[in-house]
């Protein structure tokens, strides 16, 4: 089996899925990377990961299904069954959704349906939550709408900065995100 981890910006998931790709025991090796940022911190990561990658961007395309049918076609060139976002900031449209239903996971530092879409943890903070946390989910046409598949709750401590508490969220998303795929990949989640 194998998965392309679509990403847009840092790259720490992307690198700690790949991490949890050598074990012995993960079902899947990482096919590609898919960013759609040039400058991106993630693509530095996959050279030192020596991971596969492209960059592809949408301002050099017509339309969203030119960008997509470019995307698929390194998704077929790299026979992936299964497509992990990570800090890809960009809805999936029908032209990738359609041949990858409930074939793609994401990942998003909210507990949804709350804070859907941008800036997910500086909403949460402003709004002074009790806790907020992550969500693994299936990908559908919506923003952020699709079947759950995991969440985890992370306190918003009293005192707390913004910094503190979106270091715990993500330390909550890389400690779960490679678990929970590796447990749908294997059969033990499904929809």
């Amino acid at each position: 089996m194998k998965i392309a981890i679509f990403a847009s910006g840092n790259g720490q998931n992307f690198e700690e899925i790949v991490k949890a790709s050598l074990e012995e025991d993960f079902p899947a090796e990482i096919g590609c990377l898919i960013c759609d940022k040039a400058n991106a911190k993630v693509v530095e990561r996959a050279e030192r990961l020596a991971v596969p990658y492209y960059v592809i961007e949408p301002c050099h395309f017509a339309t969203k299904v030119e960008y997509e049918k470019q995307v698929l076609y390194y998704l077929n060139e790299h026979a992936i069954d299964w497509i992990i976002l990570a800090g890809y900031m960009r809805l999936i449209g029908k032209t990738i959704l359609q041949p990858y239903t409930h074939k793609i996971i994401n990942l998003h530092p909210s507990l949804l349906p709350a804070f859907i879409g941008k800036d997910s943890i500086e909403r949460a903070f402003e709004e002074k939550v009790a806790y907020s946390g992550i969500t693994i989910h299936y990908v559908d046409a919506g923003m952020d709408t699709g079947p759950i598949i995991f969440q985890k709750q992370v306190p918003l401590d009293e005192g707390e900065s913004l910094a503190q508490f979106a270091t715990k969220i993500h330390e909550v998303e890389h400690h779960y995100y490679p678990k929970v795929i590796q447990d749908l990949l294997k059969g033990e989640k499904t929809i």
